[in-house]
């Protein structure tokens, strides 16, 4: 009898690595935040990256960090998880897990909430301790939405394309 192999990637694996490919997609020079939602019966619903809405030039449009408001990415860019859940075309997220890249910011968060989402495995917090990320955390602990940080294998998944 042959047994099934023993080194096949698990499920927070497999969702991280497509929420991690999915950041790949972005055009910011800076940060590139990938997002993928998942169903209870480990399906994936819907991936999104930090990018600019659709039918806005991602060359006509600033991608600085400093300057005025208007004249930096921050009035501008959707974040991965935003476009995740308004790529979703399906029926209701509620229950679902969101794996990204990033902690989300108190925005994304409210979004997160407001979908249904229940479950949030995050990749890297280096925002950790600012506001949007001390309010993020407020509002998912009231709304009882559980996070946890993705805790990473070291193994190396390489694909060629």
């Amino acid at each position: 009898m042959t047994l099934k192999r023993k080194d096949y990637i698990s499920w927070d694996e497999y969702f991280m690595g497509v929420a991690k490919l999915a950041s790949l997609r972005s055009k910011d020079p800076n940060s590139q935040v990938g997002a993928c939602i998942v169903s209870e019966d480990n399906k994936i619903l819907s991936m999104g990256y930090n990018g600019f809405p659709i039918g806005c030039s991602d060359d006509d449009f600033p991608w600085a960090r400093e300057g005025d408001t208007l004249d930096t990415k921050y009035a501008y860019v959707t974040h991965s998880e935003l476009n995740a859940i308004l790529n979703y075309r399906g029926g209701s997220l509620a229950g679902c897990k969101i794996f990204v890249t990033l902690f989300p910011c108190n925005e994304c968060a409210k979004a997160i909430i407001q979908a249904g989402i229940k479950t949030v495995v995050y990749a890297d917090n280096k925002y950790d301790g600012t506001p949007s990320v001390e309010a993020s955390k407020r509002l998912m602990n009231a709304a009882g939405v559980r996070y946890y940080q993705y805790q990473p294998t070291g193994r190396e998944i390489k694909i060629n394309v």
